[in-house]
């Protein structure tokens, strides 16, 4: 593929996320890296260097994304038991219904990214939660 066609199809599926970004926060009220980091904890209990190897966001941004969650009461952070300068994360009650709410209702995939998801789909498991 030609360099220039690599940005213009990089472009495609940027706008086709920001698509996917916006269905998501019209009908369910978070962002992608949000749900993404909401996915990540599930039922666990974790530290913030496994939300970062799940997602695959940097350290600073998973950050970021932990603390806007965290200020919108979907997270809930404790001190580690044995290590007390470790801090690990849990949804709240409102964040699992959050994670129902996508699991249940779904959200309209942009066509672009349609084959993608219908690939994935076969033979993977609903790992957030």
């Amino acid at each position: 593929m030609e360099k220039i066609k690599c940005i213009c199809v990089m472009r495609e599926l940027f706008r086709a996320l920001s698509e996917l970004e916006s269905r998501l926060m019209q009908s369910h009220g978070v962002s992608l890296n949000e749900a993404m980091v909401l996915c990540a904890i599930g039922k666990e209990r974790v530290a913030a260097s496994t939300i970062v190897e799940r997602t695959g966001l940097t350290p600073s941004h998973a950050s970021k994304v932990i603390r806007a969650v965290e200020e919108r009461n979907l997270l809930v952070r404790a001190l580690g038991e044995k290590d007390k300068r470790q801090m690990y994360f849990s949804l709240t009650k409102e964040a699992h219904n959050c994670l129902k709410g996508i699991r249940e209702q779904g959200i309209d995939i942009p066509e672009l990214l349609q084959p993608l998801f219908a690939s994935y789909a076969e033979g993977v498991s609903d790992s957030c939660e």
